[in-house]
């Protein structure tokens, strides 16, 4: 049986210049939310990742035609004739519980089997039945998630936490419900407004302050609309973490709009120098990085969970005593067991993490146990002596179009290869 994994050689500064794929957090709901109307919707700068893949598969399942050059989407969606998804596709990324609005949104009612994806928490759906139950939606059966939406209207729905799926699947119900729907605690995410941009393309009468209150007028039908994605900013986040931790000069070309300020800030205190520009960010590590005596994750515009992983990485590396406190999933410190393979010195305690930095790791085989720990541990070999060996590498793909062939335009020395 052949197995893929990476294989890294360490120890070399990252330099040069780089483009980044579209936003993976931000395609998965404008893909989903092109079931609201008919017609053909374009998508440009869509990440050729694995999630889509499987996004673009489920709207076929409802009926959409998909058509996939590139890096460029066209769905039409003129003849969704099925409200059921299938379980086995949708088990395999979380974001499928976004066509539970979606389908609600056209076709008034919905099935699909719980969400599934990285294994990195428990992320009940209970918050996303609530929003919608307040919309009119009617939940039958258990084992999955069955939806009645013929008695869909607008209503008062507030979050007792800014969860970012279920605000995603409040407004893909709400912009074709009939009446006035006023979301208060809503996530705050950049992927939240550009999901709210494009609907507002489409025709969508949506007016979001930014600060967690979304105001929908229901409207009778969406148009079709052409879309450019911005820039994915957790592999923007990712890649200067990298060369942070590594040493060298990077450059963002296409660097996003927002939604980066405290990583930056936290690069900076590591030591990193950084040169931001309206539309490009340059991170220069000539030395070694700094302890961080205390970093939390949080909702944005906090320390986003999915840098978490890759910092660890970095502080396993920095000179001096590093805490970080995880505050979103509760299985976001998988990949310590594998770090430590690779001699780093990192206790786990409850909710956070002590880490002791050292001044080399060292290259081993180790298994991407998530997505964004599996960019960790690309971190963590590229700044180790040695040789390192990722297997598992297909979490990875699920949220980075091609992390080997992005690093090596910087000067690393990485590649996909196949053993027993």
């Amino acid at each position: 049986m052949h197995v893929r994994y990476i294989e890294i050689a360490g120890g070399k500064p990252l330099r040069g210049r780089i483009t980044i794929q579209g936003s993976k957090n931000a395609v998965l709901p404008i893909l989903t939310s092109c079931l609201l109307g008919e017609g053909i919707c374009q998508i440009d700068n869509c990440p050729r990742i694995s999630d889509v893949t499987v996004t673009l598969r489920l709207l076929e399942a409802a009926g959409c035609k998909v058509i996939q050059e590139g890096r460029t989407v066209w769905i039409d969606t003129s003849d969704v004739c099925r409200s059921r998804i299938p379980s086995e596709e949708a088990s395999h990324i979380r974001s499928s519980v976004l066509f539970l609005g979606a389908l609600i949104g056209r076709c008034r009612q919905a099935s699909l089997p719980m969400p599934g994806g990285c294994a990195i928490g428990i992320r009940p759906v209970d918050l996303h039945m609530k929003a919608l139950t307040a919309l009119g939606v009617r939940f039958e059966g258990e084992d999955d998630l069955t939806a009645d939406g013929n008695m869909l209207h607008g209503a008062d729905i507030h979050f007792s936490y800014p969860s970012v799926g279920a605000t995603e699947n409040s407004i893909l119900a709400a912009v074709l419900a009939p009446g006035r729907t006023r979301i208060t605690g809503a996530a705050r995410e950049p992927e939240i407004m550009e999901l709210c941009r494009f609907l507002r393309l489409r025709g969508a009468d949506i007016r979001n302050d930014g600060q967690g209150t979304i105001v929908i007028d229901g409207v009778s039908s969406l148009k079709p609309a052409y879309y450019r994605m911005q820039a994915d900013r957790i592999v923007t986040g990712t890649y200067l973490i990298a060369a942070a931790a590594a040493g060298g000069d990077v450059q963002i070309a296409n660097f996003p709009t927002y939604g980066l300020e405290l990583p930056l800030q936290i690069l900076k205190e590591t030591g990193a120098r950084i040169e931001q520009k309206e539309e490009s960010c340059r991170v220069i590590s000539s030395q070694s990085p700094k302890a961080i005596p205390y970093l939390e994750t949080a909702p944005y515009p906090g320390f986003p969970t999915d840098l978490q992983s890759p910092m660890l990485a970095l502080l396993a590396g920095a000179e001096g005593v590093s805490c970080v406190r995880e505050t979103i999933f509760e299985n976001r410190f998988r990949v310590v067991s594998e770090l430590r393979k690779m001699g780093a010195d990192i206790e786990v305690q409850g909710d956070r993490v002590i880490i002791k930095g050292k001044e080399k790791l060292t290259g081993s085989q180790v298994d991407t146990p998530d997505l964004r720990g599996g960019a960790a541990l690309v971190t963590a070999g590229l700044c180790a002596s040695g040789l390192t060996r990722i297997g598992q590498i297909e979490y990875i793909e699920r949220g980075y179009e091609d992390i080997c062939r992005d690093l090596r335009m910087l000067g690393g020395d990485l590649v996909v290869a196949e053993g027993q």
